[in-house]
């Protein structure tokens, strides 16, 4: 390469200095809005008509989603510290099934559970295996605007819980082979493709396995997670 060409390869990041890097970032921007919270709280306080009021109002909410976007950010890039108990396997669906009823009640109307458990046991951590298997069901949401057939089925085999979830697609074009493990590939507005990877990172923090696979045969993409059951 001569000196006058520019170089074209791009720097290879090490993920952790991503993730670094994104907190810092995030941590930066959530003082500065701070400041322009506190600073509205102070507007609001001189404003006397109700018109300017409500328009103070509503920069402050505008704020406050910008910083719980960030917040969710970094949550979604770091690692995982779960606190483990003993809790049935069915009792788990039943309380991911109301918990999607009530974050979406729609789209939840239109899944078909399919449940064969009995008494067994999970060693998890409830709240973060419940965020794992609902993000699932927010990316599957978000890619079929109009969400019919698909199907949850909740099962044991060979010692595992196995969760899958069943997606009709006439088309589907992507890969499989590295599900979850290309975080910030598919971005657009208010998507940073770091849910599948929060996903699998909470799968295996859990000793458990996360994966995909479509069947042309029957226009299906399979999202499968499995946990060992509790002894």
């Amino acid at each position: 390469m001569s000196p006058e060409e520019p170089r074209t390869d791009s720097p290879n990041v090490p993920w952790p200095d991503i993730v670094k890097f994104i907190r810092q970032l995030g941590h930066d921007i959530r003082n500065n809005l701070n400041a322009v919270e506190l600073q509205s709280a102070y507007l609001a306080e001189l404003a006397e008509q109700m018109e300017l009021k409500g328009e103070v109002k509503r920069l402050r909410e505008m704020v406050s989603e910008i910083g719980k976007g960030l917040q969710q950010l970094s949550a979604a890039i770091g690692r995982t510290g779960q606190t483990l108990i003993s809790y049935p396997a069915a009792d788990f669906v039943e309380d991911l099934r109301q918990k999607l009823t009530k974050n979406s009640p729609n789209e939840a109307s239109k899944v078909s559970w399919e449940v064969q458990l009995k008494t067994e046991k999970l060693q998890i951590d409830p709240i973060m295996t419940q965020e794992a298997l609902l993000e699932l069901f927010a990316n599957a949401f978000h890619h079929e605007r109009n969400v019919k057939g698909i199907t949850a089925k909740a099962y044991v085999d060979t010692d595992n819980f196995v969760f899958e979830l069943r997606e009709p697609k006439a088309k589907f074009e992507l890969s499989t082979k590295d599900w979850g493990r290309e975080p910030l590939r598919h971005v657009s507005q208010g998507h940073y493709g770091l849910g599948l990877n929060r996903v699998r990172i909470i799968v295996e923090a859990h000793g458990g396995k996360f994966g995909a696979n479509y069947e042309r045969a029957s226009s299906t993409l399979i999202t499968k997670i499995t946990f060992p059951t509790a002894a």
